[in-house]
């Protein structure tokens, strides 16, 4: 007698979930080897617990909390408005979700979820739209402007702009075809910016393995939370300067990157050659670069990653090619630990209660004298 086709993908997401585990498990067991600070084994674990509230995030370094119904009587139609305006800007620009989510996670990434990336230079902010991650890259500024005079013009002064990067970036994903989640909100916006940080805590197209994923640990996040992250490039493009190295001179010995499938470099030299073209802009998805799926996952395997960065997922370290594996054959546990992940890296040092503002204009603070 067959089995019922219900129990049998109750069993696969069931292993699905056991996998994931395996990995956790072995992270945890590696950090204890080391010996490490059981403060920054706690800091690794995940931020989110289930309250009468539905999902609702303690925010350790602030004392506060984040909760996604934050605006539910001060502004009602706060995700509304934000939702309406990113989908307009996405019937006329495919790539601004993919920049708008990289607008997230570069603010997470330097000094946590602050809107720090917003603000532009003045006579006591060094902006960190001028760092090497963000120059000449970083893009989607003007759509969060937008989206906050809309929110000022129906609830002037109450919704962050830290705020609406994670809501921008949620609802970038979803209208793409990726997953949905609830985004914990309270978030409040700097003033100030750290050029620094961005130069150093964001991870780079021709990091390590390790590079990055001490970089993600020092945020408090896991190798599960990096390899779904890095899921996201699913989505958007990226220039021939990131990835050059990777064609002609990746060991500094003239010599190409052999875990790049050598067809594909053949393709790619076409459009990015030793010398020029350092703007030239390449799909980070060739396959599917305007839909959130899973193929990302897939090129890894074929060695067709686009950046460094991605293929050594792969190629670099056991534990995060078997969940490379796992997303590539399971789209759905790849969706549903994205969501979780980024409602992980959401909580990255928010500032809370009387910390911070809410900035009327996102990129510049809100002093008198500007």
């Amino acid at each position: 007698m067959m089995k019922p086709i219900v129990s049998q993908e109750n069993n696969k997401v069931t292993r699905n979930r056991v996998k994931l585990q395996r990995v956790r498990t072995r992270q945890e067991k590696n950090l204890k080897k080391m010996a490490l600070p059981l403060n920054i084994l706690i800091a690794a674990l995940s931020l989110i617990v289930l309250s009468p509230l539905g999902f609702c995030s303690k925010t350790y370094e602030s004392g506060g909390y984040l909760f996604p119904q934050f605006y539910d009587h001060s502004c009602p139609k706060a995700q509304e408005i934000v939702q309406s305006i990113v989908a307009k800007a996405f019937a006329h620009d495919p790539r601004m979700p993919a920049s708008l989510l990289r607008l997230h996670f570069h603010d997470c990434f330097v000094k946590g979820c602050d809107a720090s990336i917003l603000l532009d230079s003045s006579g006591t902010i060094i902006s960190e739209k001028r760092s090497n991650p963000n120059r000449n890259s970083a893009r989607g500024f003007e759509l969060i402007e937008e989206i906050k005079h809309a929110l000022e013009q129906e609830c002037p002064e109450t919704v962050s702009c830290a705020d609406i990067l994670a809501l921008a970036a949620r609802d970038s994903t979803v209208i793409t075809g990726g997953p949905r989640w609830e985004v914990p909100l309270g978030r409040r916006d700097a003033r100030g910016a750290s050029l620094s940080g961005s130069n150093n805590d964001i991870p780079a197209p021709n990091n390590t393995f390790q590079t990055i994923l001490t970089k993600f640990k020092r945020q408090g996040l896991d190798l599960v939370d990096l390899v779904s992250l890095s899921g996201s490039h699913t989505i958007g493009d990226s220039r021939c300067t990131s990835f050059r190295q990777r064609l002609y001179n990746q060991s500094g010995n003239g010599k190409p990157d052999l875990t790049l499938n050598q067809y594909y470099a053949s393709v790619l030299r076409k459009q990015c050659p030793r010398s020029g073209g350092d703007q030239n802009l390449f799909a980070l998805d060739l396959a599917t670069q305007f839909k959130f799926d899973n193929q990302y996952f897939k090129n890894l395997i074929m060695y067709k990653g686009l950046l460094s960065s991605d293929e050594v997922l792969f190629t670099e370290n056991r534990e995060s090619k078997e969940l490379v594996k796992l997303y590539a054959e399971n789209e759905e546990a790849f969706f549903e630990q994205f969501g979780k992940s980024m409602v992980k890296m959401g909580n990255i040092s928010p500032l809370t209660g009387g910390r911070g503002e809410i900035r009327r204009i996102c990129r510049r603070v809100n002093h008198k004298s500007y």
